[in-house]
C-alpha cells in the first residue's frame, strides 16, 4: 500500500498537472460536470431532499470552521500515515458508497473500485451498485467495503447471505446504513424525471443527445441494474421486475437486535454509517461495533438534520476511544477532510465529489478528485504547521468548532 506521497492515485505528474490547469479544484469539478451531463444526470447525483437546505447545512457549518496554525518546526509537506482496522492507507479520504451511480455517468461502479484499488483508499461498494460484489472484489480485492440495507423478509436471508458473498469476496469492513428507514422524494430527481425503474422519456432522450460522451457511455454499459441482488429476484426479472423486487425487500432501517445478529455473521470490521445522536453512537459500542460513520446521508433523505461536522465531536467525546469514528456529508476537498480530522474524526469519506468528477472527466475523473484530495489534505497540513494527522487536534483548540 503507497505511503510515501499524498498524490498517489492515476493522473500523477505531467497528467495530473496538465488536468490541474482546467480543474484545480472538486468545485471545478462540479461546475464542469454540469456542463458536460445531461440534465437529469447531474440533477440525479447533485439533488438532496427538499430545496437542498441539509446540503448547503453541510456546506456552510464547514465553510465557518476555520483552524489555527502552528509554526516554526515543519521543514517539509508532510506524508501520509492513516492506519484504519490494521490497514495502511495512502489517504484519510475514499468514496462513499452511492446508490445507481451509473445513472450519472455508466459504468461508474467500475471506474470508482479501479481508481480506489490503484490509490490505496476504501471504495464502499453500495448494495444498489451497477456490479456485483465479486465483480467489486476483482476490481479493487485489497479496498473493498460492502454497504447494506435492510431486508428484513424470511428472517434477512437476502441480508445475511450478502454478508456470506462479502466474506468470500474478501471485504475489508461491512457498512451497516442506519439513515434510510424510510423512503423520501428528492424534488430534482422528480422533476428531472428520474423514477424506479429508470428509464429513458423523451425528455431525457433530448437532454442526452446533446451530450455526445453521456450517449457512448450509455451505449456501452446500458441501463443501470442493481447487480448483486439479480441473484435473488425471480429468474428472467428484467429492470421493472427487479425494482419492484428491491423496493419490496428493502425497507426500514436496522434496529438494534438486527445489529447484534450482523455483528454475531460478521467477523470483521463492521461499521455503522448514519449516526448522529450520542446516544446511538454508546449503543453501537455497546454492541461491539467497530466504527460509527457520521452522516447525514449528504443532506439527501431529509434536509432538517443538523450538519455533520456540527454533531462530530460529541459523537468523538461519546465513543471515547472505544471505536473509530469516520465522517461524511459535505465534504468537498481537501481543506475539509482536514477540518473532519481536526475535530476527531479518524477518517473521511466523500461521494458527490466522485460524482462530478465522473461528470467532468469520464473515466479518469475519480483518480483526478483522489489527486485533488491528496494535494489539498498534504498542502493544508503543511500550512498549518503539523506533520502527522493526530497534531491537526491542536488546530482547533481555544476556537469554536463549528457554526
Amino acid at each position: 500500500m503507497p505511503t510515501e506521497s499524498m498524490s498517489p492515485s492515476l493522473g500523477t505528474g505531467a497528467i495530473y498537472r496538465q488536468r490541474l490547469r482546467r480543474h484545480p479544484s472538486v468545485q471545478h469539478l462540479r461546475a464542469a460536470a454540469q456542463a458536460r451531463l445531461p440534465g437529469f444526470a447531474f440533477d440525479s447525483g447533485d439533488g438532496g431532499a427538499g430545496v437542498d437546505r441539509g446540503i448547503v447545512r453541510n456546506n456552510t457549518a464547514l465553510d465557518a470552521m476555520t483552524l489555527v496554525p502552528r509554526y516554526g518546526e515543519v521543514t517539509e509537506l508532510p506524508p501520509a500515515d492513516t492506519v484504519l482496522f490494521g490497514q495502511a492507507q495512502s489517504l484519510p479520504i475514499g468514496i462513499a458508497p452511492m446508490g445507481s451511480p451509473g445513472v450519472i455517468w455508466p459504468g461508474a461502479d467500475r471506474i470508482m473500485a479501479t481508481a480506489a484499488q490503484r490509490a490505496g483508499v476504501p471504495f464502499c461498494l453500495s448494495t444498489v451498485s451497477g456490479i456485483t460484489i465479486e465483480e467489486a472484489a476483482r476490481l479493487a480485492p485489497e479496498n473493498l467495503w460492502v454497504q447494506m440495507y435492510r431486508f428484513p423478509n424470511n428472517d434477512h436471508a437476502i441480508g445475511f447471505d450478502m454478508v456470506a458473498r462479502a466474506r468470500a469476496a474478501g471485504a475489508r469492513a461491512l457498512i451497516l446504513t442506519m439513515d434510510v428507514p424510510v423512503r423520501t422524494t428528492r424534488p430534482r430527481e422528480v422533476t428531472a424525471g428520474i423514477a424506479s425503474p429508470f428509464h429513458f422519456t423523451p425528455r431525457m432522450v433530448a437532454q442526452a443527445l446533446r451530450h455526445p460522451s453521456y450517449v457512448r457511455a450509455f451505449l456501452r454499459e446500458g441501463i443501470p441494474r442493481f447487480a448483486s441482488l439479480m441473484q435473488y429476484a425471480p429468474p428472467g426479472a428484467g429492470i421493472n421486475e427487479m425494482a419492484r423486487f428491491a423496493q419490496r425487500e428493502f425497507t426500514g432501517t436496522f434496529n438494534w437486535t438486527e445489529v447484534a445478529r450482523y455483528r454475531d455473521q460478521w467477523a470483521g470490521p463492521l461499521v455503522l454509517k448514519g449516526i448522529l445522536h450520542p446516544a446511538d453512537a454508546e449503543k453501537a459500542v455497546a454492541l461491539g461495533v467497530d466504527a460509527i460513520q457520521v452522516s447525514n446521508h449528504g443532506g439527501r433523505q431529509i434536509e432538517g438534520l443538523p450538519a455533520t461536522i456540527e454533531q462530530l465531536p460529541d459523537l468523538v467525546a461519546a465513543v471515547n476511544g472505544r471505536a473509530r469514528v469516520l465522517f461524511d456529508s459535505g465534504v468537498r476537498g481537501g481543506l475539509d477532510v482536514v477540518r473532519a480530522l481536526s475535530l476527531g474524526a479518524d477518517f473521511v469519506f466523500a461521494g458527490k465529489a466522485f460524482l462530478w468528477s465522473l461528470g467532468a472527466l469520464g473515466e479518469s475523473g475519480p483518480a483526478h478528485a483522489l489527486d485533488l484530495f491528496a494535494d489539498e489534505i498534504r498542502s493544508t497540513m503543511g500550512q498549518l504547521g503539523v506533520t502527522r494527522l493526530e497534531q491537526l487536534r491542536d488546530c482547533t483548540k481555544g476556537r469554536s468548532q463549528s457554526v
